[in-house]
């Protein structure tokens, strides 16, 4: 019987073909959809996990974390100065690591922080050292830079027209090993540099003192009035009451009870508190919302290839009816009839099921690939538990599917067939 299919479906590979390449296309549609859905959760959970808190100014809880964990660039409202102080003093708090924006280089973002942060943020270097001076730069891993290379830090985006600073041009001094977040595209330099570049106020820099202009990398006039900046100048992470307006705060509490009493403490006032982990289950609702459209498209689809198989397959049958006719003459009992068409039948649509499941598979991980290398997210593409039972789920139909051809030719007469 199986030499009998395999030599069947050999003189009709046009038309076998087709139905292949027709199931694989529905299927690899809603398998991508479901794969690429669950490789954003993943990516953007495990981004997060690196951030218990995060507290900026009144505002939009959903950018705070977008542009502060996942580096997505916007104007962020200022916080006054203080509260840095008051968390570095906090016995509740590891640490607590400023962060500031604004400028960019060669497209990649560059953000002010301490060496606290760079420390807690990757598995160490790959090469090179931590910054010490306001001059000096730390990139992430997929940062396509030297080390000794030369970075000259420009206000905004270049499509956006940004001005380059002509005060401090850093030199990158280490490169970070890789997180799988968006800080693997960043390059990392001392808050304390980024607020003297802005005219923001310093001990030492006492004509940049006291200007404050929205947010950090905001107010290009500012760093005009003061003079050079020293690129040798040592960081000083000591934070003093009257330090500069800060878009946000990176905190690691010592505790979860510590954070979320600390989350309670700043939610109040002129400033937020929030655990990413939060606002990305809001996100995911709406994600999911998006995903059920998706899927109930992938299903229209599949649907829409179903009725067309039916409309091939009644017709392949009739095509076929002197063969099965002659089957019948030569003594080929009815179930035998009935299990070679529903094993041919059966046999083409699981080989579309299972390449589409390979097409839907391979979809997902170039989705995947363009928005990491975009974004620096990981984005993990991994077939989980559920997609099984999808698979017999389709399977389960092509069963029932190839039934129809195979009752249809089990119901023929000898006769009636070589009559044909």
């Amino acid at each position: 019987m199986i030499r009998f299919i395999l030599s069947d479906l050999r003189r009709l590979w046009a038309g076998s073909l087709v139905v292949v390449l027709l199931v694989a296309l529905a299927t690899a549609l809603g398998v991508c959809v479901v794969l690429q859905e669950r490789a954003l959760r993943l990516g953007s959970a495990r981004a997060a996990d690196k951030f218990d808190l995060v507290i900026g100014a009144g505002g939009s809880e959903t950018q705070l974390v977008l542009s502060s964990v996942f580096l997505q660039p916007s104007p962020l409202p200022l916080m006054p100065g203080d509260v840095l102080a008051r968390l570095a003093a906090d016995p509740r708090v590891g640490w607590a690591a400023p962060i500031g924006f604004g400028d960019s280089f060669s497209g990649y973002p560059i953000v002010g922080t301490t060496v606290t942060l760079v420390d807690k943020l990757s598995d160490g270097f790959a090469k090179g050292k931590i910054f010490a001076r306001e001059g000096e730069a730390v990139i992430g891993s997929a940062v396509k830079l030297p080390l000794g290379g030369e970075i000259k830090p420009m206000h905004g985006l270049a499509e956006e027209g940004g001005e380059t600073h002509t005060e401090l041009v850093y030199r990158v001094v280490g490169s970070l090993r890789p997180t799988g977040t968006a800080w693997d595209r960043a390059i990392l330099v001392p808050i304390q540099a980024v607020w003297h570049i802005h005219g923001l106020g310093a001990e030492e820099h006492e004509a940049g003192a006291g200007h404050d202009h929205g947010h950090q990398g905001a107010g290009h006039d500012a760093h005009e009035q003061h003079g050079e900046i020293d690129p040798d100048a040592v960081i000083d992470e000591k934070w003093a009451v009257d330090a500069p307006g800060l878009p946000a705060i990176l905190v690691k509490p010592k505790t979860i009870a510590d954070a979320y009493k600390l989350r309670q403490d700043y939610r109040s006032g002129n400033t937020v508190a929030v655990f990413p982990g939060e606002v990305l289950t809001n996100l995911y609702g709406t994600l999911g919302d998006a995903k059920q459209i998706l899927v109930a498209v992938a299903a229209g689809a599949q649907a829409l290839v179903a009725a067309s198989l039916v409309l091939v397959t009644v017709i392949h049958t009739g095509q076929r009816r002197r063969q099965i006719g002659a089957l019948r003459a030569f003594g080929a009992p009815r179930g035998a009839i009935f299990g070679i068409v529903w094993l041919e039948f059966f046999f083409l649509v699981a080989v579309g099921i299972g390449l589409g499941f390979t097409f839907g598979y391979a979809a997902a991980l170039i989705l995947s690939g363009m928005f990491s290398e975009t974004s620096g997210i990981a984005m993990p593409v991994v077939f989980a538990r559920e997609d099984a039972g999808l698979a017999v789920v389709l399977l389960a139909f092509a069963t029932i599917l190839a039934a129809l051809p195979a009752v249809l030719a089990y119901r023929q007469s000898p006769a009636q067939a070589l009559r044909a």
